[in-house]
């Protein structure tokens, strides 16, 4: 029985000083904003971390050169040896935002740019009566201070998309009342051809007894002069066909008889 009781004794004095080990290891983290990254980096190894400054940012509160943020927050605790991930501040920008509205896209992002300054997004719209390609707006404002990231978003204008149709059978139907439904759906009548006549079927052969007769040959004829297209045309062909997807504005060609 003592000797069981001993192990036990022995074995709760391990696990206790095991315990004491591993929390003897643990350290609070410290407050490090506002401290600069020397002063940061030596408080931080007197509790045996290490610090890594990740990030730089713009800060209108916190003056250049000073610790703006930290990985883990403070009070946090974490074992010797734990990297504690800082961001070093730039202070307030300095940097002068230029007013690229009503510059095309491409001068716009060189002019921003060439200030050493990034685009943030650019979005597209389209507006009735000005010219496509063009800035209508940035956000941040030109000449914006107070700025943390200054990055530029852009509102570019984009060309219209033409409205598109069906286009409609227009086969049978007289070449004069096709055209003002044309004009009517702004479209324009393209060209007008007229058919060809059908050619007119050769001449039966006599039928019963008797010689054949000869006839005598015929004088070649000129071809007729092609039909002049009018308003009571009747449409045999068009171009493009029922069914199409057309441009408003574009050319319907038709073929008459």
């Amino acid at each position: 029985m003592l000797a069981l009781v001993l192990v036990i004794v022995a074995m709760a004095s391990g696990l206790t000083a095991m315990r004491l080990a591993i929390h003897g290891q643990e350290v609070a983290v410290p407050p490090l904003v506002g401290l600069s990254p020397s002063e940061a980096e030596k408080t931080l190894s007197n509790l045996g971390l290490q610090i890594s400054i990740e990030r730089q940012y713009y800060s209108p509160q916190i003056p250049e050169g000073r610790i703006m943020s930290q990985l883990p927050l403070p009070g946090t605790k974490v074992r010797r040896g734990w990297q504690v991930r800082v961001a070093e501040s730039l202070g307030p920008t300095r940097v002068e935002i230029p007013d690229v509205t009503g510059q095309s896209e491409h001068a716009a992002e060189l002019n921003i740019r060439r200030r050493g300054l990034d685009i943030s997004s650019t979005a597209a719209v389209e507006a009735a009566g000005i010219p496509a390609d063009q800035v209508l707006a940035q956000d941040p404002m030109a000449n914006a201070t107070q700025l943390v990231a200054p990055k530029i978003s852009l509102l570019v204008t984009s060309a219209a998309v033409p409205e598109t149709f069906v286009m409609p059978n227009f086969v049978g139907q007289p070449l004069g009342s096709a055209n003002r439904t044309l004009q009517d759906a702004g479209f324009r009548l393209g060209t007008v051809n007229v058919a060809a006549p059908a050619p007119l079927p050769a001449a039966a052969e006599a039928n019963g007894p008797g010689p054949a007769i000869v006839p005598a040959p015929e004088q070649p004829l000129s071809p007729a002069p092609p039909a002049e297209a009018t308003p009571a045309s009747i449409i045999v062909s068009q171009w493009p066909t029922a069914g199409q997807k057309i441009v408003a504005g574009s050319a319907v060609n038709f073929e008459v008889r």
